[in-house]
């Protein structure tokens, strides 16, 4: 390992917030305007890409590049991918969908829930929602694992980093509220607390895809894959609202599960930053 790469954590999430937060604020206020509504997905995708942009900006300032190449490399190499974990983790959203639904039936849940949705959950103006819920992982990944997961690790404990991301990541998506026809805005019409599942879950969620990255060697590619399959499978099956507050405790499960059996990774501190995919090495891997 080697401190050369000097992540600025600080720097980059406040810039990923002000710029999301500006873009999506202007969304907001044009998805209520008739004469703009329009175009109001146009500062919505600045605001998504704002975690891409900023790394982007800050790996290519970063003297030498060593840090360009390690992006790169977690980026585009397959040989980082650990077949049997990538497979494990790809089947556990639908995973926790479906005990989800199984579970709702005991507390008169409709077996309805199974049913392949016949439409999404939200409206994205002019761009369709299945290409926005790839968007999402893609600019998203490309920006949390790129930089601002690595940036977090320095100094922290693995557990304390993904706890640290998982509530950020969380928060990130607060403006969405006060966007018409958004999830998050379309979830508090219905309840308050509908929403604060979504924000607890998401910051779950932070913590099993920022494990499910680290076991494939940090690759980058993992994560957009798992997080489209993430997004995919909220909007696959007919789950109420309802069922999907179960479903963040069997997400909470998931992830104790997880950091139990690979406590010897979670513990870990990592006292300088990493300057090679060959650097990482295997902690406790013995699952597969």
């Amino acid at each position: 390992m080697s401190d050369r790469f000097n992540y600025q954590t600080k720097k980059y999430f406040l810039a990923v917030f002000a710029g999301s937060g500006l873009f999506w604020s202007v969304g907001g206020v044009m998805s209520f305007n008739p004469d703009w509504v329009d175009f109001y997905m146009l500062p919505m995708l600045l605001g998504l890409m704002m975690p891409a942009i900023v790394a982007g900006l800050l790996i290519w300032k970063q003297p030498g590049d060593a840090l360009q190449r390690d992006f790169k490399c977690r980026l585009l190499s397959l040989s980082l991918i650990k077949p049997g974990v990538f497979l494990f983790s790809l089947i556990l959203m639908p995973l926790s969908v479906l005990l989800s639904i199984v579970i709702s039936l005991g507390v008169g849940g409709s077996v309805e829930q199974f049913q392949v949705s016949g439409a999404f959950s939200f409206s994205t103006g002019f761009v369709p929602v299945l290409l926005l819920l790839f968007l999402a992982a893609l600019f998203e990944e490309l920006g949390w694992r790129g930089y601002g997961f690595e940036s977090l690790e320095k100094g922290r404990s693995f557990l304390s980093a993904s706890l640290i991301f998982g509530l950020l990541w969380s928060a990130w998506h607060l403006p969405l509220l006060w966007v018409k026809d958004s999830y998050q805005y379309e979830i508090y019409q219905l309840s308050p607390w509908y929403v604060l599942n979504f924000y607890l879950s998401t910051a779950v969620l932070g913590v099993i895809i920022s494990w499910v990255c680290h076991v494939n060697q940090r690759s980058i590619l993992v994560a957009i894959l798992f997080h489209f399959v993430v997004n995919l499978s909220q909007e696959m099956l007919s789950m109420t609202q309802q069922t999907k507050s179960i479903q963040t405790v069997v997400l909470i499960l998931f992830a104790l599960v997880i950091i139990r059996y690979q406590w010897p990774l979670f513990r870990r501190k990592r006292e300088l930053v990493v300057t090679s995919t060959r650097d990482t090495g295997s902690v406790d891997q013995n699952w597969f």
